[in-house]
């Protein structure tokens, strides 16, 4: 009997005690990996980012580059290390939505089990540009010349399996086309051949390609964004084109932290991305990438990144591409 009632004391003192406080977070610096170099798309967006979340959340923001593997290295860090909250992964739309129905069973993480979706911090479109020696100059004129020319045409990419490398299969399944498909070991090499006339197009970033544009050594043909580039109004979207109306394939950039955050700990980090997107010199600074600031829920960049992967994962399937090319 004195066991028992000393037990239910002790369970009334301690339904009465106040509950303990959570840890503060974060408590030390946060990391953010990235799967690129320094200088590339990717890790400029993280360091734009990384001043505004050290301000919200009043610790050191460290960048931390480790590319290599198609970025699977650091996305692989984030959702089987990552599991002490203070580690995040800003990622593009290969190493989430693509990486996985390509390389399959090669795959050591699982975007959709091992990494939650922050925030959708910009949308990349695709601007497809020509050699000026092609005789095209609209969309629709490039896949006449394309049917009309089955084979001639080549189209560079970064690599096999990249979103720009899937836009132009997507093309070529969507317009009867037979645009082939010629991988590069990066993004630059692929713009230059186009510009010297080596290959026939390219899928490109904005940002790398504009000043090829502008100096008349590549035409901008049209972008792949279902709607038109503010930075390009004059150049239209290939969803315009009779024919290809369901077109839309735009590459992104968004912040992801390991599934085992906690949801107040991921509505925190989503509000200050939101928050800093609305700063006018933080907009304009991502436009100069060749993105578009893209604000959005959590729950509705958990869609997006579901969608795309469906949707890539598709192409693939359906043009037979593997890591071998």
């Amino acid at each position: 009997m004195t066991t028992r009632r000393a037990l239910l004391s002790a369970a009334a003192i301690l339904a009465a005690a106040p509950l303990r406080a959570q840890p503060r977070w974060p408590d030390r610096p946060l990391r953010v990996l990235v799967g690129y170099a320094p200088g590339g798309g990717v890790d400029v967006i993280a360091r734009m980012l990384a001043e505004p979340m050290r301000a919200a959340l009043g610790q050191p923001v460290v960048v931390e580059n480790r590319p290599g593997a198609s970025a699977m290295i650091a996305a692989q860090a984030v959702a089987r290390g990552g599991n002490d909250g203070h580690t995040l992964l800003m990622a593009a739309a290969g190493e989430i939505a693509v990486n996985p129905a390509l390389f399959k069973q090669r795959m050591t993480y699982d975007p959709a089990r091992d990494l939650r979706p922050v925030a959708l911090v910009a949308a990349i479109p695709n601007v497809i540009v020509v050699h000026p020696s092609l005789p095209v100059r609209t969309p629709a004129e490039l896949v006449a010349y394309a049917r009309a020319n089955p084979g001639k045409l080549s189209f560079a990419s970064s690599g096999i399996g990249n979103p720009q490398h899937l836009a132009g299969e997507l093309l070529n399944r969507m317009a009867g086309t037979d645009i082939l498909h010629v991988p590069y070991r990066g993004a630059a090499p692929a713009l230059t051949d186009v510009a010297a006339g080596r290959v026939s197009m390219n899928f490109s970033s904005l940002g790398p390609a504009l000043p090829l544009i502008t100096e008349g050594r590549v035409r901008a043909i049209a972008v792949t964004s279902r709607e038109r580039m503010p930075q390009l109004p004059d150049v239209p979207a290939l969803a315009e084109t009779p024919g290809l109306e369901g077109y839309d394939l735009v590459n992104w950039f968004g912040l992801f932290a390991p599934a085992s955050m906690p949801d107040a700990n991921v509505q925190r980090l989503h509000e200050i991305v939101a928050t800093a997107l609305q700063q006018p010199d933080l907009a304009a600074r991502i436009t100069d990438q060749g993105g578009i600031a893209k604000p959005m829920s959590v729950a509705g960049f958990a869609a997006l990144v579901a969608e795309d992967s469906r949707k890539y994962a598709r192409i693939i399937e359906e043009a037979d591409i593997t890591p071998e090319g």
